[in-house]
């Protein structure tokens, strides 16, 4: 059957009217991407970041190698794949941001639109915290030598060991080398009783760390929050400057922004990479990395593990897929784009596994340990181990300035992006107030400044505690499977399958993969809530360098969590007070191209047949003057 022919504009049809009525109002009409290249390298921004670099290589070397593989394809195409398509269709479909997008589906669960973007506003106040680390380090890297490479600072403990390169003192750098001379300490506040202490090469490492944790964090002894350390906060300060400047003007700026800020961490990725891999003993790292061990499978963990790398890599289930989605033009083959973003997204990970791997491989050797000596996971990764074996190379400050250069890039265009879909949500809300000339620079200022106020308590003296705190219970697994299971449930058995996937193809001229709507209807569903409920079952322990927080530390983790959640039963009870005859219908501005076929069918039977118009409130019809996107793009 032939779906019903687009207007020339590849927007749904409307009346001139309301055309002439949002311009007498003088509220500016809804953008559109200049071009596809512009949305898929926005995309490629959001998705593709510091969790690429930090999290998925060593998530691969302690589950198993090559054999994590086997669980993160599963979750990739049975969970990332599905729900990442969704919700960039839902935002192509509605030209709607990551709330009124859920309201005009399904109107009762305008919620899950709230909740993610409670999820994109924990994000905008603490992962910009990174990049001010990374401009510090940055700055830093400037300095020769590296300062994480020599002991003549304040800061240093009795424990370091100065080490410039390996060309220095390449005697010392050996296997079974004599470090005994470090025991000479004229330092006795540190150790009462240096004969005991224990100095290998190895300390090298911990070294770095003290950087970290003495010049960088600068954390108090008790964790309490203490003084802001200033020039974190001018670090942070100027993050904010950047990203209010490539994305006040909307899509206009930041098309044209991420031309740069989503290809140049690829250029510095490939630099690393080949430099790494002409490095000695970085077969031994990529053999960690990648060397298949096939027994781990049957641990539950390691499944979990590939469950919550998919979930945060792909960044569902925070409204920013649907909001950059919905400035495509309808007609815009958003199937073809999710497919081909998802692979290269993937294929970034394992590749940056590859340039990681291959320099910690080249430190061990150096320092002649183990490789698992050496490995960190999470910012201890890019921020400790990895900075302190490029300064063992010649030329440190070089490899220091373009690996610190690409970090700040890669969370660069993702930071912009999600504050991209808190604004986008907000103006697709009031579109009245903050969709008029100046509207739009001032809602992103005011984000930007209330953000950057709520993230100075994390570079406090014991702000790390807030930071992790944060980044544990903020974006959880918990919440992000939970929502991820509501949405799927939502738009296969509430807005129906059969007519989503009829939506999908009038937009994009062919029918998607019959797979996504089963996906939709069980498989994702499923294996969320299966682990969901493992990752409930398990007992965590949350430790900050060390510091267990009291009982203040469970609350602020469980508030983190519930208060997102809480928006989804919430919604729903507020609209079964205002409107509970129209709770399930969708808006009857959304175009049907089969308006009289059922909305699921299951094995040739009809579950749900075809649902009537909408009564329409008085105050919908008011809004639509104003919500709906113009004609021309």
């Amino acid at each position: 059957m032939t779906m019903a022919k687009e207007t020339a504009a590849g927007a749904p049809t409307r009346a001139s009217g309301e055309d002439k009525q949002i311009l007498e109002e003088g509220v500016k009409p809804r953008g559109k991407w200049a071009n596809n290249t512009e949305f898929l390298l926005s995309m490629a921004g959001e998705i593709i970041g510091l969790g690429n670099v930090w999290r998925f290589p060593y998530l691969c070397y302690k589950n198993g190698g090559g054999a994590f593989l086997i669980p993160y394809v599963v979750f990739l195409f049975f969970c990332g794949i599905p729900v990442f398509f969704l919700e960039t269709a839902l935002g192509q479909y509605t030209s709607e941001g990551g709330v009124t997008a859920w309201r005009k589906i399904c109107p009762m669960f305008e919620g899950l639109g709230i909740a993610s973007q409670v999820i994109v506003l924990y994000l905008n106040i603490y992962y910009i915290v990174v990049l001010a680390w990374a401009i510090f380090y940055l700055y830093n890297s400037f300095k020769s030598p590296l300062p994480w490479s020599t002991c003549d600072h304040s800061w240093n403990t009795a424990l370091c060991q100065g080490h410039y390169s390996h060309f220095a003192n390449p005697h010392l750098f050996q296997p079974g080398s004599n470090w005994s001379f470090l025991n000479n300490l004229t330092s006795p506040d540190y150790f009462e009783n240096l004969d005991d202490m224990q100095v290998s090469p190895s300390h090298t490492v911990e070294h770095t760390g003290c950087v970290a944790v003495n010049r960088v964090l600068r954390i108090s002894d008790d964790m309490t929050l203490g003084e802001v350390h200033w020039d974190l906060a001018v670090c942070l300060l100027i993050a904010w400057v950047v990203c209010y400047f490539c994305i006040f003007k909307g899509i206009r700026s930041t098309g044209k922004v991420v031309y740069f800020t989503a290809t140049f961490p690829y250029l510095i990725l490939i630099i690393l990479f080949f430099r790494g891999v002409t490095l000695p003993g970085a077969g031994d790292g990529l053999k960690y990395y990648l060397k298949p061990d096939f027994s781990k499978l049957g641990d539950p963990e390691i499944w979990r593990d590939a469950g919550t790398q998919v979930f945060f890599s792909f960044a569902v289930c925070q409204g920013a897929l649907t909001s950059l989605g919905s400035y495509n033009k309808y007609n815009n083959n958003c199937y073809r784009d999710c497919l081909a973003l998802c692979c290269l997204n993937s294929a970034t990970s394992i590749f940056a596994g590859f340039a990681v791997f291959s320099v910690l491989g080249y430190m061990a050797y150096e320092l002649g340990v183990p490789i698992q000596d050496v490995v960190e996971s999470g910012p201890g990764l890019v921020f400790i181990t990895y900075p302190k074996a490029l300064s063992m190379l010649p030329g440190s400050s070089f490899w220091a300035i373009l690996f610190f250069l690409m970090l700040f890039f890669l969370g660069l265009d993702s930071q912009f992006v999600c504050v991209e879909s808190l604004a986008t949500a907000l103006t697709d809300m009031f579109p009245r107030f903050l969709r008029r000339r100046g509207g739009r620079e001032v809602l992103v200022l005011v984000i930007a400044c209330v953000c950057f106020l709520l993230g100075l308590p994390l570079i406090t003296e014991g702000g790390i505690v807030l930071f992790s705190l944060m980044d544990t219970y903020g974006p959880s697994g918990i919440s992000l499977l939970l929502i991820a299971c509501f949405e799927t449930i939502v738009i296969a058995w509430v807005y129906g399958a059969d007519r989503f996937c009829d939506n999908i193809e009038d937009m994009i001229g062919y029918a998607p993969n019959p797979l996504l709507k089963y996906c939709w209807l069980f498989i994702t569903p499923i294996i969320c809530g299966l682990t969901l409920l493992y990752d409930l079952s398990q007992t965590h322990t949350f430790e900050v360098y060390g510091f267990v927080p009291g009982a203040w530390g469970a609350v602020i983790g469980s508030l983190l969590i519930a208060t997102p959640l809480m928006c989804i039963p919430i919604f729903i009870f507020v609209l079964m007070c205002k409107n509970p005859d129209n709770m399930t219908t969708p808006s009857s501005d959304l175009r049907q191209a089969r308006p009289h076929k059922p909305i699921l069918t299951l094995c040739g039977k009809v579950i749900f047949k075809a649902q009537g118009k909408p009564n329409r409130s008085v105050d919908e019809e008011d809004d639509k003057m104003v919500m709906e996107e113009p004609c021309s793009v």
